[in-house]
């Protein structure tokens, strides 16, 4: 009997302990992934593989002026928020003729009024954009961004293909828009 009672305490204890426990709320930027092919996350098959996935945090407009203000001109971004957006690429890929390697990269850009500079580091895991070491890259080039039809709210990133050995990473952000095409 006394067992009986032990144990029936225990449980009330042990209950109380599990039901007493608290959880952080949702991050104001929360993370999302992007995958080549779009479709990759939701509809594959069975011997299905993915070219090339992002994950990034998406920060929010909030009814700010995100770029040459929130995020300003001719400074390294982190292309997000919290830790540095991550790109994996599957293969070996191409990007403005340039060979980059199967494996993970951060992804960084420098924005500008008239042209961005597209950034893949090596250096992983890291916040932001505070530790950026550009002996790390692998590649930078020179992209032209463009305006949305309308604003986006939250950073967003998707692919969008050509064909079966091409496709371009699309990154917008309140009114801007920027393209990355990659051949595989």
């Amino acid at each position: 009997m006394k067992k009986n009672v032990f144990f029936a305490c225990l449980l009330m204890l042990i209950s109380t302990f599990v039901q007493a426990q608290k959880f952080r709320g949702l991050d104001k930027s929360p993370m999302d992934m992007a995958y080549c092919p779009d479709n990759f996350a939701h509809d594959r098959k069975a011997g299905d593989k993915a070219f090339v996935r992002v994950t990034y945090s998406r920060p929010a407009k909030k009814e700010r002026s995100i770029f040459g203000t929130t995020v300003p001109f001719k400074k390294v971004w982190r292309v997000g928020a919290n830790e540095s957006t991550v790109v994996k690429f599957y293969q070996d890929v191409q990007i403005e003729g340039k060979t980059i390697k199967a494996g993970e990269y951060s992804l960084f850009m420098i924005p500008d009024e008239q042209t961005w500079t597209i950034i893949l580091n090596t250096d992983l895991d890291v916040w932001g954009a505070f530790s950026y070491d550009a002996s790390k890259d692998v590649l930078q080039v020179k992209v032209t961004p463009k305006t949305t039809e309308s604003p986006i709210e939250n950073l967003s990133i998707q692919f969008t293909p050509i064909n079966n050995k091409q496709t371009t990473l699309q990154m917008a952000w309140d009114s801007t828009l920027i393209e990355i095409p990659i051949q595989f």
